[in-house]
């Protein structure tokens, strides 16, 4: 585990942006910079920003390699259940990837009752919801239980500054987001990646709480897995040694996720009303340090960014020259 001073020292170097005017199609979202290229392929490269609460709020050190790598194994080790868009890795931040027709949904699969966002589940069964996404839930529940059966939850997704909506398996087919056999596919896909996840952090001591999926099709119409898979951005993970106890105590559950930032936010202000303050250098480093426990446990390796004197985007640059 890297050190505090560490860390520290690399809050002045984070990769806020990844802006290459030598590269084609440039779009900026939350956390990513992408380019299409003219081939077919995607450059995606993940900086260090972070995002909650749909607003970009600080940027984590390490955050874009550590994000990298741990969908790397993770798409490595699902690759016998649905094919990915990856096709190569030229630098720890960046993938390559085949370009695809993203699919209109996101698809979030969940094993708990807990969240605090707008579309997440718990806040909306705590102030008196008991059918969401069309499912039905049962009264007596409480933060951070675990449902009676794992659930998929889509939302529809939302144009640039907007939120994602709810959304249910009958509305997605009924509104020709996707035709039945799709969606069929879609679930049963998603299924069996969360088992999967579910299976092997179980083994590494951890909880795989919930995780949202992206898929497109390629150009032959195979349904393709996207974006990222099992990250502590895209999911939630719980150190399954102390769930209980803190569970029957009433305590929040030792997260490696960035639901910690959304709960020290949460304690700070409405984050849906108020301005959000600026987030503590301490802050940021337990941040650092929750994601790479959870690649560390993950992956079973030792988080060992190369550190130079060299920026990381002229480090991005260097190996991305090939493609400009």
């Amino acid at each position: 585990m890297l050190s505090a001073d560490i860390i520290r020292t690399a809050i002045p170097r984070v990769l806020t942006e990844a802006f290459f005017p030598e590269l084609p199609n440039y779009y900026r979202g939350k956390v990513r910079e992408n380019y299409d290229l003219a081939d077919g392929r995607r450059l995606l490269i993940s900086t260090d920003r972070q995002s909650a609460f749909d607003q970009i709020l600080a940027a984590v050190p390490f955050k874009g390699e550590l994000l990298t790598q741990i969908a790397r194994f993770w798409f490595l080790a699902t690759a016998d259940i649905c094919r990915n868009h990856v096709l190569d890795y030229p630098d720890p931040n960046v993938v390559v990837g085949q370009r695809l027709e993203m699919l209109p949904v996101e698809v979030v699969v969940r094993d708990y009752l807990t969240g605090s966002t707008d579309t997440s589940i718990w806040p909306m069964y705590r102030d008196g919801k008991r059918e969401m996404y069309g499912i039905r839930f049962p009264d007596g529940l409480r933060k951070n239980d675990k449902l009676p059966t794992t659930i998929i939850t889509p939302t529809t997704k939302a144009a640039a500054g907007q939120h994602d909506a709810p959304t249910t398996a009958a509305e997605i087919v009924s509104g020709g987001h996707l035709s039945q056999k799709l969606w069929d596919e879609v679930a049963e896909v998603s299924l069996a990646l969360f088992a999967k996840g579910r299976a092997l952090a179980a083994e590494r001591g951890l909880i795989l709480v919930d995780t949202k999926f992206e898929f497109g099709v390629d150009a032959q119409g195979r349904l393709t897995l996207a974006d990222e898979i099992l990250t502590p951005d895209s999911s939630r993970y719980w150190q399954a040694g102390s769930y209980q106890a803190r569970h029957a105590a009433r305590e929040e559950p030792e997260s490696l996720d960035k639901e910690f930032l959304r709960l020290w936010i949460a304690s700070q202000c409405d984050p849906y009303r108020e301005p959000i303050p600026e987030i503590p250098q301490a802050t940021l480093i337990d941040f650092t340090r929750k994601y790479i426990a959870l690649y560390e446990a993950v992956t079973g390796n030792v988080f060992a960014p190369e550190i130079t004197d060299e920026p990381v985007k002229e480090r991005i640059r260097r190996n991305l020259k090939a493609y400009f």
